[in-house]
């Protein structure tokens, strides 16, 4: 056995333990040099131990009085209680505060050069580790090896080991198998771009990565597998955003002989206890179904914060007897008018911020928003004087205002004043501290009744909302070909706290009907086979009714962390530009590389 083959962890030595003699490795932490004395704070993945170093041993003494933060040292040591002359000096905010390490050997196992940027700081009240104020991200990104020794991201990697090790406990106990699906694929591109990897083997032919396992889960369905599940790495090649990564976790799951309620009652089991046994927050079961057409008009998204009101109002029945041209406008074009009554923030508003909020809702494609300020008797500011009393009386009612109220207003097309209202809906919240993001307060929610399809303008034809596997409502089947526009799906998404954490549906699992769908979307029969004919295939040998739902992990993650960035949750994530900073990752090959795979 090596010399410096540790026996304890640095989070592990108790008064117990005093008067034994121990080998603790680790790195340091900080240090304090004195003329007789060095201290050392030795740290690990399980905490810290104060180390002392005495000049009667004059060779370590050395050694300890050159060593620098984050050096790799063994110690080996008799446990003391931590004093200074006759009198104890715990330290309370260590789990082995009550105890030091005289060292008796010192070793350095590695140097380290001064890190590009601090990792620890002077801890604070009820702080084990200090933690410095963050470097640039592209920095720490860089060196990656370096900013995950934070503890922050030390507590949010093991919470995530935690959330992994729950969902695969309780699916187990529930009956689905964990089963691994090919990350080496076929392209079947209706989304968002494949990530392709071309063929040694078979020049100019090309694997996809996978965007998810959607076809594979589908056909275990077919095969009888009943219950699957896998923790699915995944890759879209898509714009990136705080909560959006290339390569991505998510958690896969599908049922056979299902409805809607059979999934949500799983996942809603489930999310239960991740949040118990994660966070130790207990959600109350079953959760709130919105309908989508509702989230729409009341919050301007698909993907609601609950966690504050400000809740969006269609005025357009009284817009229409103003003489506001903004108003009078959209409405003759068929579109809305709608509003927010922002509570007691009349005077929380000076003229420069009200047009800044203006400008929040044209960076989201609308032309700005109308304002006035509610007193007593009447109102006031922006927009009143087109406001006779008859419309100011209809428009006290229909928001609910009183004295001190801000009302806010957006008229455009619909889907522009949603997208409009909804950002400025988000701003206000935080503006006005409406929530506490560092509080362990969630509201979850079902959306459902999502439109099967949806127009895309650019190829003039329609799209899937989803996917073109969602089973539309039976209901309105008979309009499939003669209105898309108005068929819904049965599609599902799960929402926290205006996260999108988890979105899917009951399938197709009648080929006739999949056939249909296609044509919708401009497929042809031949088309249809080329993209995704085995699937065709396997539903024509006795597919079960089936479906499913995939989570986002590294957005459950975010949730339980309570962070906005999911780069924050993943233990090597790309920038914002798709770079893996720490590795070079995109970067060139060798020409013999290319050669052989015929490029």
């Amino acid at each position: 056995m090596a010399s410096w083959q540790r026996t304890h962890f640095c989070g592990e030595l108790r008064e117990t333990h005093i008067g034994q003699s121990v080998t603790l490795n680790g790195w340091v932490n900080t240090f304090r040099m004195y003329p007789d004395q060095v201290f050392i704070d030795l740290r690990d993945r399980y905490g810290i131990t104060q180390i002392v170093v005495e000049s009667d041993r004059p060779e370590f003494f050395k050694i300890a009085a050159e060593a620098r933060s984050e050096w790799v040292l063994s110690i080996q040591g008799r446990v003391r209680e931590r004093m200074i002359g006759s009198e104890k000096k715990h330290n309370p905010k260590l789990a082995t505060g009550a105890i030091e390490v005289l060292a008796e050997n010192v070793t350095v196992l590695n140097r380290c050069p001064t890190p590009p940027f601090e990792l620890f700081s002077v801890p604070q009240e009820g702080q084990t580790f200090g933690e410095p104020e963050l470097a640039n991200e592209d920095l720490r990104l860089q060196y990656r090896y370096l900013d995950l020794r934070r503890p922050t991201l030390h507590r949010t990697l093991a919470m995530r080991h935690r959330l992994n090790k729950v969902i695969r406990d309780n699916l187990d106990a529930q009956g689905f198998f964990e089963i691994e699906t090919p990350l080496l694929g076929k392209s079947t591109p209706e989304g968002a771009r494949d990530y392709l990897v071309p063929s040694r083997v078979s020049l100019g032919q090309w694997y996809a990565l996978p965007q998810s396992p959607q076809l594979y889960k589908q056909i275990l369905m077919v095969a009888g597998y009943d219950k699957y599940f896998q923790i699915a790495r995944c890759l879209r090649d898509e714009d990136l955003r705080a909560d959006r990564q290339p390569e991505f976790t998510q958690l896969d799951l599908e049922m056979s002989f299902v409805e809607m309620d059979d999934v949500f009652g799983v996942i809603e089991n489930l999310t239960a206890e991740v949040f118990r046994r994660c966070v130790g927050v207990t959600l109350p079961t079953p959760f709130p179904r919105l309908t989508y057409s509702d989230v729409m008009l009341r919050y301007g998204s698909d993907k609601p914060d609950l966690r504050y009101g400000l809740e969006i109002v269609d005025v357009g029945d009284i817009a229409a007897q103003t003489e506001f041209q903004a108003f009078k406008g959209a409405l003759e074009t068929g579109g809305a008018v709608r509003a927010i009554n922002v509570n007691a923030a009349a005077d929380k508003f000076s003229r420069k911020q009200l047009d800044e909020l203006a400008e929040i809702v044209k960076r989201a494609g609308g032309k700005g928003c109308a304002w006035v300020k509610v007193e007593a008797e009447k109102f006031a500011g922006g927009i009143e004087k087109f406001l006779a009393p008859p419309i100011q009386v209809q428009l006290r009612q229909r928001l609910g205002a009183k004295a001190g109220d801000l009302l806010l207003f957006v008229a455009d097309k619909a889907d522009i004043v949603c997208a409009g209202l909804g950002t400025l809906r988000q701003h206000l919240a935080g503006v006005l501290k409406l929530y506490d993001p560092n509080a362990l307060d969630y509201k979850i929610a079902w959306v459902i009744d999502f439109p099967s399809f949806i127009w895309d303008d650019e190829e003039k034809r329609w799209a899937a909302n989803h996917h073109p596997f969602t089973a539309p409502l039976d209901g309105d089947l008979p309009r499939l070909e003669s209105d898309p526009g108005s068929v819904k799906a049965k599609a599902y998404d799960l929402v926290i706290n205006g996260y999108e954490c988890g979105g899917g549906s009951i399938r197709i699992h009648n080929p006739d009907v999949q056939s249909r769908l296609f044509k919708v979307l401009g497929m042809t029969d031949e088309q249809a086979k080329a993209r995704f004919g085995f699937l065709l295939d396997a539903l024509k040998f006795g597919a079960p009714p089936h479906g499913g739902i995939a989570l986002g992990l590294d957005r459950f993650a975010m949730m339980l962390a309570r962070t906005t960035n999911i780069r924050d949750v993943i233990a090597f994530p790309k920038n914002q530009k798709a770079r893996d900073l720490m590795t070079g990752a995109p970067a060139p090959v060798d020409a013999k590389q290319l050669k052989e795979l015929g490029l």
